[in-house]
């Protein structure tokens, strides 16, 4: 059981982030550096065994992001496990097929994007200014990131190399390249590069989700239908925690876990709860003050103590918290304005909430109740099938 301190040192706010410039053999092609890697939950795939990770524990997914200067690339390479860009600040393309020239989908501020495995990708930061993107992998294990042969060739020409087994040799930096006891990590072959799927832009635009276009709902949690909630989702990917029987995420093939958008109004709040499932929350835009027990607890019980942290969103950071399993939590709206979170939950199946008993108190004197697949329901109805 994990103290209060524990809970609190799980609080990643985005001024404590360190970086990596040489997460990959990419730095040291002009085009494409500098880069700034983060690693928020998990190692990620990053090829430096210094990369700085703010919480290595195991969530069944990972969590990073990057930042780029305007006009720089991050060159085609593949991923085995999902992938999911999340734009924070700036506009960027996104890029696939090289074929030989990239198809591209632009996105812009709170835009989401999903890529498949197992075709190659790259991104370009075509903003003003530098931009930040929150990036998601499935998979506690990912398998590695396997680049283009054209990025491999440009470093190799400038001293830099990538072992078989993904150890960076910078002869620039007096690293000694042995042919004699190293061996070269082989990418796919052209022949192998034509055998992966094709992707056309129409396919690829079903995975980006606008902000612009989510789907809010205020029945999308049992605490909204009652007097002291408000606060509506809009699902992304997956099976999340939405408890709308009109709900239904834009992309849901299996990524290891969900991911949702949640607002909370000014003055709001999200009462006690509790989920089996670990889940980050990073907060947007707006203030987010988290309340965590281990123990069974009412709302009142939670709020009536001290908030773990305050998690800010605004226009150049983004605070985070990794929330564990089995932890009852409250969630309240401290700022002046709604405050938007991203929900990123583990696991491929839905999510049940379990409220505490002054939400389920409240939600009967409101008419309403969960009915059995896990729904707001009118409780009149969900009473009178148990008779």
């Amino acid at each position: 059981m994990m103290t209060p301190s524990q809970l609190k040192d799980r609080f990643i706010p985005f001024s404590s982030l360190r970086y990596s410039t040489e997460a990959f053999i990419d730095y040291c092609i002009p085009e494409c550096s500098p880069k700034k890697n983060y690693a928020l939950i998990g190692p990620g795939v990053s090829q430096n065994p210094n990369q700085p990770v703010s919480l290595r524990e195991k969530h069944g997914f990972q969590v990073g992001g990057v930042s780029m200067p305007p006009g720089k690339t991050n060159p085609p390479h593949m991923h085995f496990t999902a992938e999911v860009f999340m734009c924070t600040k700036g506009h960027w393309d996104l890029q696939w097929g090289f074929n030989p020239d990239p198809l591209k989908a632009r996105l812009g501020p709170g835009d989401i994007a999903s890529v498949p495995t197992w075709i190659y990708r790259g991104f370009q930061n075509v903003g003003e200014d530098e931009g930040f993107m929150f990036t998601a992998l499935g998979q506690d294990d990912t398998g590695g990131i396997l680049w283009g042969p054209q990025t491999l060739e440009a470093a190799r020409a400038l001293g830099v190399h990538l072992t078989e087994d993904y150890r960076i040799i910078d002869e620039t930096a007096g690293q000694i390249w042995d042919s004699n006891s190293m061996k070269r990590l082989q990418p796919m072959t052209t022949a192998e590069i034509s055998q992966l799927k094709h992707w056309p832009i129409e396919a690829m635009m079903q995975r980006v989700v606008r902000h612009s276009d989510l789907d809010w709902r205020t029945d999308a949690l049992l605490d909204s239908v009652c007097a002291s909630g408000g606060a509506q989702m809009a699902p992304v990917i997956g099976m999340g925690i939405s408890e709308s029987r009109s709900h239904s995420a834009p992309i849901h093939n299996s990524h290891g876990f969900s991911i949702e958008w949640l607002r909370i109004p000014a003055g709001g709040h999200i009462s006690a709860h509790a989920l089996k499932e670990k889940q980050v929350l990073s907060v947007y835009q707006g203030s987010l003050a988290i309340y965590a027990s281990t123990e069974i607890q009412t709302t009142a019980q939670l709020m009536a103590s001290d908030p773990l942290c305050v998690a800010h969103g605004h226009s150049d950071a983004w605070d985070s918290y990794a929330m564990p399993g089995e932890v009852w939590r409250c969630l309240r709206n401290v700022g002046d304005t709604a405050v938007t979170v991203l929900l990123m939950t583990a696991g491929d199946a839905r999510k049940r909430i379990h409220w505490s008993i002054d939400v389920m108190d409240a939600a009967t004197h409101a008419g309403y109740s969960i009915d059995a697949n896990g729904y707001v329901a009118l409780k009149q109805f969900t009473d009178r099938s148990q008779r």
